[in-house]
């Protein structure tokens, strides 16, 4: 499985939605179930699955799959 499917899978795992359902427009204004709390449920998993830590300011900021991907580049993760 490459990086690209192990975080569609975190997000489709987090969310309760199909993997398929999970591309670029994937955000906290097209998934219903993206929420504060899952929100945080998420970025715990994406550090677990990924073994990274963002700080504080990257958890508040990755509100879409794009910026989760551009996030998790900055910390060495190849897509």
């Amino acid at each position: 499985m490459n990086n690209e499917q192990k975080l569609k899978t975190v997000l489709s795992n987090v969310f309760n939605v199909p993997a398929s359902q999970i591309d670029d427009n994937a955000s906290v204004d097209t998934i219903e179930s993206w929420d504060s709390l899952n929100h945080l449920n998420l970025v715990l998993a994406i550090e677990q699955e990924f073994a990274v830590s963002f700080t504080e300011e990257e958890t508040v900021e990755i509100m879409n799959y794009p910026l989760i991907k551009m996030t998790l580049k900055d910390h060495g993760i190849a897509f």
